[in-house]
């Protein structure tokens, strides 16, 4: 039986260059290729924490220099990882699919999403963006740019922006008539671009959206049947890159929902508006939901928020 299917790539999963992005992106490619063979509707999304810190520093290096007359603000930053991490989804999908001899068009939509200026997160800038450094050169660009630099699960220091939480997709409409014409869709790429509405106008503002909170809004959005989050890393785990990080096995709301397990875990039970049946970490086969690195979440074992349907599926990690 077919199914709608978002699947949701991790901005660190892309790799740390464009020739390697491109060519992680080829492999999995493959993998989607196969869901879409198998007859299922499929919306691509992903993240892009790594991507748009590495713009943003890139142009402000590049403004102070002089090189470029003014720095690029962050929303535009967003838009342009949008885009070239778009080009090389549909670029690489498309040329499996047509190596299938499938004639199936596939379009990146570069997505807007809405988000609360109220928002608490804007006062506590917490989502990592860009490339990692030692602590010494940490605190030279915050001492230069004033950017917030923090420790990031062992693995260096970055730079923190607001991450606030998605409220409602601006181009959702256009999205759901793509896919409903048959069109394979890469959509809300990095959560989408963080837009405020004020007086019925949209503007940017700058923050990340966590692409799992915004993966999981379009999956509800589209009425997906299965939202699918891969990433770098082997399985769901608890204090990721510390002496005593565990990895699980498996999950349920009641034992594990209240820690910062799985954004996926989080998304998607949030408020009680979906069932989360299952959680699973498949960051090398995202065509499959068992074998290696597979963790699953239980929402049904000891659930106790608003009733909801148990229908939907959700396989991810951190």
């Amino acid at each position: 039986m077919s199914k709608r299917i978002v699947i949701a790539l991790g901005g660190n999963a892309l790799g740390s260059t464009a020739a390697q992005q491109l060519q992680l992106v080829t492999e999995t490619a493959r993998s989607i290729a196969d869901l879409i063979a198998a007859g299922n509707e499929v919306v691509v999304a992903h993240g892009n924490g790594p991507q748009v810190g590495m713009i943003n520093l890139g142009l402000s290096t590049a403004a102070e220099s002089g090189a470029i007359k003014a720095d690029m603000p962050f929303p535009e930053c967003g838009a342009m990882s949008e885009g070239y991490i778009g080009y090389h989804l549909q670029q690489s999908i498309g040329n499996e699919l047509m190596s299938r001899g499938m004639d199936k068009p596939v379009a990146t939509i570069v997505t807007q999403t809405v988000v609360s200026e109220d928002d608490p997160a804007f006062r506590n800038p917490t989502k990592p963006v860009g490339a990692f450094y030692d602590k010494e050169t940490a605190d030279r660009i915050a001492a230069e740019r004033g950017y917030t630099m923090v420790e990031d699960a062992g693995r260096g220091y970055r730079q923190v922006v607001p991450s606030p939480k998605p409220v409602d997709i601006v181009e959702k409409a256009s999205i759901q008539a793509l896919v409903n014409a048959g069109h394979v869709v890469v959509a809300v790429g990095g959560g989408g671009i963080p837009v405020i509405r004020r007086d019925g106008r949209l503007s940017g503002t700058p923050a990340v959206i966590d692409k799992d909170f915004g993966s999981e809004l379009l999956a509800e959005l589209l009425d997906a049947d299965m939202l699918i989050i891969l990433t770098a890393v082997e399985k769901v785990a608890i204090n990721f890159g510390k002496p005593d990080q565990k990895g699980l096995d498996a999950l349920t709301p009641a034992v594990h929902g209240r820690g910062a397990v799985c954004q996926g875990l989080h998304a998607a039970q949030g408020g009680g508006r979906r069932e989360v049946r299952r959680v699973q970490a498949r960051p090398h086969c995202p065509h499959h939901p068992a074998g290696k690195g597979q963790g699953r979440h239980r929402g049904q074992d000891r659930y106790t928020g608003p009733p909801v349907t148990p229908r939907r599926q959700v396989f991810g990690s951190t």
